[in-house]
């Protein structure tokens, strides 16, 4: 292609470089085209009065020039690009969590190390190297994705669906429900449901890489019914990812009393005395008596 009479291409060609970090050198890029300096700086010039146009201001995004190098990159105001630190701490923890498959986690981390600065980018492979080649996914093996975004999209919609659920031991079941919001809790993405035909007054829990064939079924459920649901308040009243009812519960603890009220957010302190904390929580099920059960001589006489 004759790229010197298409200074469409070399526009689209040039601002996607610089949107992906890179610097441009107006020399080389003018050999790369087969026109004059003199052409690329006007197609620079060009872009740079389309972000003009279609920015609020310069320090928003800009093409600034780079005299120590003689070239030019794309400036972004932080709120619209991640920092050096964010990206590699978003890495960090999608490598911990090991929710997704080698492939979607791959995808991920390529776009994440692209919002470093260029200079930076190695040092940051370097960083997670070994920890991403010694990455071991979860045995289930799906993507998980778009399963989240359609599920997502029926939460918002308030459509009532219907799908297959494969329990741990292999048991298969058809399921009516409403979803209501979805949830990350020790590798898995977890649905929560309220019963299609209101035999429970409290949220079911399905692990989404266990749900498979999901649909809405035509129906829509109330707005209030998805109102009454806050996913911050239910999160801070699970534990384990155990559903059932609402109950309270209070135990003396002997522990660490910050870890204990990281693990259970609805956790207050009723008294102490000697080291001995008396302590009341909201949890939903049985989750959180399965927590206090393993803590040990640590915890004494749950009611």
């Amino acid at each position: 292609m004759d790229y010197s009479g298409n200074k469409g291409f070399r526009l689209l060609n040039i601002y996607e470089r610089l949107n992906k970090g890179e610097r441009v050198n107006k020399e080389q890029l003018a050999i790369e085209f087969g026109v004059s300096a003199k052409s690329i700086q006007r197609d620079i010039d060009d872009l740079r009065a389309y972000i003009t146009e279609t920015h609020f201001c310069e320090d928003e995004i800009a093409i600034k020039y780079y005299k120590s190098e003689n070239c030019y990159y794309l400036v972004r105001l932080e709120r619209e690009w991640l920092t050096n630190e964010e990206a590699l701490a978003v890495c960090k923890i999608l490598l911990e969590s090991r929710a997704f498959c080698k492939d979607e986690l791959s995808r991920l981390i390529e776009k994440l190390i692209m919002q470093i600065a260029p200079e930076d980018r190695k040092t940051a492979e370097e960083i997670i190297r070994s920890e991403y080649f010694n990455y071991v996914p979860l045995q289930h093996g799906r993507e998980l994705l778009t399963p989240i975004w359609e599920l997502s999209q029926h939460i918002v919609r308030h459509n009532m669906i219907e799908f297959d659920y494969a329990r741990q031991d292999g048991k298969k079941s058809h399921k009516v429900m409403k979803p209501v919001s979805i949830l990350f809790s020790e590798f898995y993405f977890y649905c929560l449901v309220f019963d299609g035909e209101d035999k429970t007054d409290y949220p079911i829990i399905y692990r989404i890489d266990r749900m498979s064939n999901v649909r809405s079924t035509g129906e829509k459920f109330e707005e209030p019914y998805a109102k009454k649901f806050k996913d911050g308040e239910f999160r801070k009243r699970i534990q384990f990812m155990y559903s059932g009812e609402l109950r309270r519960v209070t135990f003396e603890y002997t522990g660490v009393l910050e870890a204990m009220l990281d693990k259970v957010p609805t956790a207050k302190v009723i008294s102490e005395k000697d080291g001995v904390y008396t302590i009341t929580a909201e949890s939903y099920g049985d989750g959180i008596l399965m927590w206090l059960g393993a803590q040990g001589e640590k915890v004494k006489n749950i009611r």
